[in-house]
């Protein structure tokens, strides 16, 4: 630590004063620094199971007697479990709270989900409702096929270690993932750490909150170093126009990852024209799909074959789509403007 002074005039009372600089020092107050973290701290519920854990250990074939408890800080020095020990236990008072929208606002949803218990637990389930709307979509170049997501498994993978390693537990809210049609948006309490600027995580600049959190995942294999999370979902993007993008404010820390996939099929069609509720459910299936049929308009719209085939043949009429083939092979396509 150094201390600086210098004299300056205070100049409504023409008196000189004298300013007095002192550097940060090390014992900063509560959860500034590693002297007084929230995962060292003894856990108030001391009545805590380990039955998810314990079964994750073994099977990544990882120890986890009452001696690697505290090797791992989830017991401390008097013999009491923490904080740590908690967030890992059935008991952990935190959730993912996960919703899916209808398109790209927040106003409709789809499907809301809750995970809680061990944060272990939580991690996978998250990951897994999260990979069921993950979807492939096939590009063909000549004969060969290539399948691509959505949005590639390992941003999802590394974004979603990155909010549940990194939060800030000391706060009660819920984790919130949102899955839009175009984007998925992964909002974790917390901030920064005092001291890192964002553009220090994008160089792969990692100074822990939870650090004995983050070396139960490391022993657990479920990330690979300290540091590199961020890092990977930007390469994972490499050849994406859209990157992710990150927003940080005092106690928050919000991820998006775009939809690699995602095309505004409306303005896409013909920008000139004014697309109607059914229109706009055809051209959803563009999303997912290169080319529809009929049987496909009359599922999503809900209409009867003689409506489809006049829906069609009016969207046809408007620019919107490109016919293919012809008779029982007639295929639709999004025209291109």
């Amino acid at each position: 630590m150094w201390a600086e002074s210098k004299t300056a005039e205070f100049k409504r009372e023409y008196t000189d004063v004298v300013v007095i600089s002192v550097g940060r020092g090390t014992a900063r107050p509560y959860r500034e620094t590693s002297q007084d973290c929230y995962e060292a701290a003894r856990s108030l519920n001391q009545q805590l199971t380990f039955h998810t854990t314990t079964a994750y250990f073994a099977k990544k074939e990882v120890a986890f007697e009452e001696s690697h408890k505290k090797t791992l800080h989830l017991i401390g020095k008097d013999g009491m479990y923490t904080n740590l020990a908690l967030l890992l236990s059935e008991q952990c008072p935190h959730a993912i709270k996960l919703a899916v929208f209808e398109g790209n606002k927040r106003t409709t949803f789809r499907e809301r989900r809750e995970f809680t218990g061990s944060l272990l637990l939580q991690v996978e389930q998250a990951y897994a409702f999260i990979d069921q709307f993950n979807r492939t979509r096939a590009v063909f170049k000549g004969l060969e096929r290539t399948d691509l997501r959505d949005y590639p498994p390992a941003a999802i993978r590394e974004a979603l270690l990155n909010a549940v390693v990194h939060r800030d537990y000391a706060f009660s809210g819920s984790t919130l993932m949102s899955i839009y049609d175009n984007r998925i948006e992964m909002v974790t309490l917390g901030g920064l750490v005092k001291g890192v600027s964002l553009e220090d995580i994008r160089l792969g600049v990692s100074i822990l909150r939870n650090q004995h959190l983050a070396n139960v995942f490391y022993r657990l294999r479920l990330i690979e170093a300290y540091g590199t999370g961020i890092p990977k979902i930007m390469e994972s993007y490499d050849e994406c126009p859209d990157k992710p993008q990150i927003a940080v404010t005092d106690n928050a820390f919000k991820i998006t990852l775009p939809n690699t996939n995602y095309r505004d099929v409306a303005t896409a069609a013909n920008p000139a024209v004014t697309v109607s509720r059914k229109e706009a459910l055809v051209l959803n299936l563009f999303k997912a799909q290169d080319f529809i049929v009929r049987q496909d308009v009359e599922a999503v719209a809900g209409v009867s074959q003689p409506t489809a085939v006049l829906l069609l043949r009016a969207m046809l009429e408007k620019g919107m789509l490109v016919k293919v083939g012809s008779g029982k092979y007639v295929k639709y396509k999004l025209a291109k403007h």
